[in-house]
């Protein structure tokens, strides 16, 4: 009744029905919208009132457990009046909390408290059995003295679950109507609010509709509609409506042009009898969404656009198509799709094209890109001194084929590494004379290209090759080879693919070239660093060498190795990495390695030749940065690396001092491996003032010592530690010597191509048999001399010396006599018998040093180190913590003298009548 009296309303509100369609839609959304707030409205005034009467059930469940659950309660309960307690306590309560009442009885309901006090003794008047349970029983009820309320009543126990009493506290529905009441002008005013709002908004939209529709009646749309079919004819674009019974509906002028719908009228009639082809017929009549796809109409291309359309959404759709002529576009989008073609390969060519420095590799890659895409077959011929590497002063005709590659392998072209001289007149003799492209767009024709080899000829034309294009590999005016691109299946080549054939070799040149010059500045590298490295390591009697050196093919590097013998049976150890790669860290390389030989020459202690190999780098980093190159690009030095041990096989030790370098590995002789801890400084030249710390190793004998450079454990996809991790695992093998174990390593950790220079040093350590070394104290006495000479001649008879007898007894009585006559106590005499020859060693506490000099005849003294130095191969002095040590070593080898030839005669023939007189 309540619709019908609203309807009855908005209908008073329109005394007259819209003529237009503005005004129809205004009255239906006016009267939805009307619907809709009261709708909104009973809901609101529902919840609020739900939400209120559980609003008062909380308020009283929460006030009634909180004052039987309240301190004293019980005790107020259980006293002798709990009237004159309970009602002043509830009374305030009642007031604090906002209720109606808050009334206490006990447990037969007799009251203790009330709001009205007249009432106090009396029964309550409500139910309050089930709170008996001990959960609180929630009731709403009509009080005679309070109206409708809602009321929780709840029991209170003592300490052994007695019930005591009761609390009962209610709130009058009539406070809780009088909230909602107090709402309603808030509610009223927003409901006005958002009537008025979608009011407007439909005005608004009304409006927007009208002014569309230009208010127009049924003739102004007839007229509408007289325009629009006068411009669907007149569109150069066809449109078709099929209904979904598969007839047609509409076709335009230009859909009948299209699909050849000349002369009868094909309206209301099915697709598949107007005369179309079946299949445009079955796509117009499918129904089915079609985006541009394109159907041959005769001699027209005609892209077809079509989606389903339905009136009410179900059951079967009919469709609207729209047809455009394509023909036009088709050619412009051919030429489009070839240029863009040519752009990718130009691109692809960029992109694939000198990817390695390797000259032979990038002829390939030129191949492999311009096969199949613009070329059936491609053969590259290069001149020979590119190919070394060398720039070609003389351009020639001569030229050896580096690449031929196609679609089929069994191609009659000359293959690759034969050496081929064009004649005169051929299409790649001209190309390099002129510098320019030469195109044969039919090769049966071409007398001059047959006539170069008539039978090589006869043999491609007959497979199908019928086109070339010869293009020089000019590089900075420079003719470094020919690119020749044949065709077999695709057609014949024409001016503008002869634009891009030069276009494409000439990225291709430049790639060659810089392979070109970049095989010679890493040939001139290799053969520098090569030139520099020991060619042959020297035999030691303490050890077994072999090693492992592999420059990398990106750049040569500037790692080095060295076993440099030391006096007293001694040797050097070295490993070095420069870092960077190329001539200048060839050459640096060298410079360092130099240094290290002069170092070791004066027998330098690890940590102090290190030390002063710093202050060398350091220098060699200000004269770079002094110098006034040409290029101004020379690097640095900062950033090479050393390790130096000198290992003594009459001790065991080996002293190591590194900077910057990886530590060594040591392998024992039951196959356990180490990383012996070597405490590290800074690389050579950074002038950081750190001192290099030296470290004492006892090595076992017949141990392994692992020298390395950090290109060995290291790479793009291997970190340090785990390369490491690696070459631990593989020393770890007992029983190897030095040479199986380089292969070992090697093959273990070699990558396909290291990014880093590669050196591998093992050596395998022996100790001198205690039978060949011999050792005296040399006494302050003078009169010593002779006693000593004696026993030392007494130790060459036994070690089977006697050839040497003679000068190891002249050479100890000098060095003993100075080490008594110069030197401190205490002092020691010690012959060594290497294998490669007699060491003999003075050592005393004095650190001067004997000179060589030759003495003038009026002096007493000064022969004895000259005469030492004519009868040992070798002589010298090194200096201990305290002391020195002079040493001779004389080599038991054949030379141009042998040892035991030296006689009086021989020794005076040293001086002159003149000195001697």
């Amino acid at each position: 009744m309540r619709a019908t009296r609203v309807l009855r309303r908005a209908r008073a509100l329109f005394p007259r029905r819209p003529h237009s369609l503005a005004g129809q839609v205004f009255a239906l959304q006016l009267l939805v919208i009307i619907v809709l707030a009261v709708l909104m409205a009973a809901v609101f005034v529902h919840e609020v009132h739900f939400r209120a009467t559980r609003e008062a059930y909380d308020r009283s469940l929460a006030v009634s457990e909180t004052f039987a659950n309240a301190p004293g309660t019980v005790a107020a309960m259980r006293s002798r009046d709990p009237s004159a307690i309970l009602q002043p306590r509830a009374e305030a309560a009642r007031g604090k909390a906002d209720v109606t009442y808050i009334v206490a009885f006990d447990p037969r309901g007799i009251r203790w408290s009330h709001p009205d006090p007249a009432l106090i003794g009396g029964h309550v008047s409500g139910e309050f059995a089930p709170a008996r349970s001990g959960k609180p029983f929630q009731e709403t009820f009509d009080s005679t003295l309070f109206g409708e309320a809602v009321d929780t009543t709840t029991a209170v126990f003592d300490g052994r679950h007695r019930i005591v009493g009761f609390v009962s506290v209610g709130i009058r529905l009539q406070s809780i109507n009088d909230v909602f009441v107090g709402q309603l002008p808030v509610l009223g005013g927003l409901f006005a609010v958002a009537l008025a709002l979608a009011v407007v908004g439909t005005a608004l939209v009304s409006r927007r509709l009208r002014s569309q529709t230009h208010g127009l009646g049924r003739a102004g749309m007839t007229r509408m509609y007289e325009h629009h079919d006068a411009v669907l004819h007149a569109v150069r674009e066809g449109v078709v409506i099929v209904g979904p019974d598969g007839r047609l509906l509409l076709v335009n002028d230009e859909a009948r042009r299209l699909l050849g719908l000349t002369g009868e009228e094909v309206t209301d009639r099915d697709v598949h009898e107007v005369g179309m082809a079946p299949g445009i017929a079955s796509l117009l009549a499918s129904g089915h969404a079609a985006n541009d796809e394109m159907r041959a109409v005769g001699d027209r291309l005609v892209a077809f656009n079509q989606r389903p359309v339905s009136e009410d959404g179900e059951g079967r759709q009919g469709s609207v198509a729209t047809l455009r002529d394509t023909t036009e576009l088709r050619e412009l989008g051919n030429r489009a799709e070839f240029a863009r073609d040519r752009l990718q390969l130009l691109y692809d060519a960029s992109v694939r094209i000198g990817t390695t420095l390797d000259t032979v590799r990038t002829t390939e890659e030129l191949a492999e890109i311009a096969v199949p895409r613009f070329a059936d077959y491609v053969s590259v011929e290069l001149l020979e001194p590119v190919l070394r590497g060398e720039e070609p002063t003389l351009v020639g005709t001569e030229m050896r084929r580096v690449t031929a590659r196609g679609i089929r392998d069994d191609h009659p072209l000359l293959p690759a590494g034969e050496l081929i001289d064009f004649l005169p007149g051929s299409p790649v003799a001209d190309a390099v004379l002129t510098g320019r492209a030469q195109l044969r767009t039919d090769l049966t024709d071409s007398a001059e290209w047959s006539t170069h080899a008539p039978e090589r000829a006869r043999e491609v034309v007959d497979f199908g090759i019928h086109s070339l294009v010869s293009v020089p590999l000019r590089a900075r005016g420079v003719v470094l080879g020919m690119a020749d691109f044949w065709r077999s299946e695709q057609p014949p080549y024409d001016a503008e693919d002869v634009s891009f054939a030069e276009e494409l070799a000439g990225r291709a040149a430049v790639a060659v070239d810089n392979a070109r010059r970049f095989t010679r500045e890493h040939s001139m590298a290799v053969t520098l660093q090569r030139s520099l490295l020991p060619r042959a390591l020297p035999e030691q009697s303490g050890l077994e060498v072999a090693y492992r050196y592999l420059p990398t093919k990106t750049g040569v590097g500037g790692d080095w190795f060295d076993v440099i013998p030391l006096s007293g049976a001694r040797f050097a150890l070295v490993v070095g990495d420069v870092v960077g790669h190329g001539v200048h860290a060839a050459a640096t390389m060298g410079r360092l390695r130099t240094a290290v030989h002069n170092f070791s020459a004066v027998d330098l202690a690890p940590d102090e030749l290190l030390a002063h190999l710093d202050e060398l780098v350091a220098r060699m980093d200000e004269d770079e940065d002094n110098a006034e190159s040409p290029g101004g690009d020379d690097p640095a030095v900062t950033g090479a690396t050393c390790l130096y041990a000198v290992y003594d096989q009459v001790s065991g030790v080996c002293a190591v001092a590194r900077a910057g370098h990886p530590g060594p590995a040591l392998v024992t002789p039951d196959g356990v491996a180490s990383y012996p801890d070597i405490p590290g400084s800074p690389p050579l030249g950074l002038g950081s003032g750190l001192p290099v710390e030296k470290t004492d190793l006892v090595l076992p004998p017949d141990s392994l010592f692992v020298l390395f450079t950090d290109g060995l454990v290291k790479d793009r996809e291997r970190d340090i530690g785990t390369g490491l991790a690696l070459l631990r695992d593989t020393l770890a093998v007992p029983g190897r010597g030095p040479e199986e174990t380089c292969g070992a390593v090697m093959d273990r950790l070699l990558v396909p191509e290291p990014g880093d220079d590669v050196t591998l040093l093992v050596t395998r350590t022996r100790r001198m048999s205690p039978e060949r070394i011999a050792e005296w104290d040399i006494p302050s006495d003078p009169a010593a001399v002779s006693r000593l000479r004696g026993e030392v001649l007494a130790q060459l008879d036994a070690w089977g010396l006697d050839d040497l007898s003679y000068t190891t007894g002249l050479i100890t009585s000098e060095l003993v006599t100075n080490a008594i006559r110069y030197g401190a106590p205490p002092a020691r005499l010690r012959l060594l018998h290497d294998v490669s020859g007699l060491i003999c060693e003075v050592t005393d506490s004095n650190s001067t040093a004997p000179h060589l000099r030759r003495a003038k005849s009026s002096d007493e003294g000064g022969r004895g180190p000259f005469l030492v130095a004519q009868f040992a191969d070798r002589w010298g002095t090194r200096y201990l913590n305290r002391g020195k040590v002079i040493w001779t070593e004389q080599l038991l080898t054949d030379g141009d003298r042998e040892a035991g030839e030296q006689d009086a005669d021989a020794l005076l023939d040293q001086w002159s009548d003149e000195d001697l007189g």
